[in-house]
């Protein structure tokens, strides 16, 4: 069955890979929001070598999106004590 041309570009513009890593839920959740923080951050770096933000705007945005990324690593790393809903 051929995929919506709506869930198409979403897959081609936010790819997500297969995790590999060792699997433990917490792994898998940080992994995944390691992956958008990537997505969000090349995002903000295309979107400044293009000239349609500032180079002061993407550093701000892009230290947000690291403060949410350690933020997630202190959550599901740094907590033994972690379970899932």
């Amino acid at each position: 069955m051929p995929q919506e041309p709506q869930n198409l570009k979403k897959g081609f513009l936010n790819p997500l890979d297969r995790y590999h890593g060792e699997f433990t839920p917490n792994n898998l959740a940080f992994n995944a929001n390691l992956q958008e923080f990537a997505q969000q951050a090349s995002c903000l770096c295309n979107l400044e070598t293009n000239g349609k933000i500032t180079p002061e705007e993407t550093y701000r945005q892009i230290k947000q999106l690291w403060r949410q990324l350690e933020q997630s690593k202190q959550e599901f790393l740094d907590n033994d004590n972690f379970t899932p809903d």
